[in-house]
């Protein structure tokens, strides 16, 4: 082999593994923080009357929720979070828009809240429809760290729909309302 192509492989394999060094240091020193859905806010049925499926207004589920993040060395963590929702239209709907709201809130783990934001979710129905699904995605939430040794394990980001006292009773209750899909 000749000096020329023996420098060109070496120069070749130094710099890959360079590329290999910088995607290592670009990772991620620990994983995400959880995601989770506050069982007691995970659904809210708004009742007309009594706790009967003639008597529902409005209704709407989480269905699923997802976070992909980011962190390197010492700077907080940026993650971008998707809740996937289903919203029902009752018998007793006053129209066919209505706004729902839900929560994201981050906190560290098993611990105090560090923040909490409310979004609302207009949603209009078609008229022959009764169930509309919506997927929200929120780009940025930024999650601070106290230094490069805290990681996502330590905090995590809880969603649930703003219900009132009575319906988060309702859904500890156990008990089921849903419409039926068409």
């Amino acid at each position: 082999m000749n000096k020329a192509l023996a420098a060109a492989l070496l120069a070749a394999a130094a710099l890959s593994g360079c590329g290999s060094t910088k995607e290592a240091r670009l990772k991620n020193p620990a994983p995400c923080p959880n995601i989770t859905v506050l069982s007691e806010a995970a659904r809210m049925i708004d009742f007309a009357g009594e706790e009967r499926l003639e008597d529902i207004k409005w209704s709407a589920e989480v269905e699923n929720v997802s976070l992909a993040c980011r962190y390197v060395a010492d700077k907080p963590i940026e993650a971008s979070v998707k809740i996937s929702m289903a919203f029902g239209k009752g018998p007793k709907a006053d129209g066919a828009e209505h706004q729902f709201a839900y929560w994201v809130a981050v906190t560290r783990t098993n611990r105090e809240v560090i923040e909490k934001k409310e979004y609302l979710v207009p949603v209009e129905f078609d008229n022959d429809e009764a169930i509309e699904r919506v997927e929200h995605e929120i780009e940025k939430i930024i999650i601070p760290r106290k230094d490069e040794n805290t990681s996502g394990t330590n905090f995590e980001v809880v969603v649930g729909l703003l219900v009132t006292p009575q319906q988060a009773i309702y859904n500890r209750s156990g008990k089921s309302l849903k419409f039926p899909e068409l």
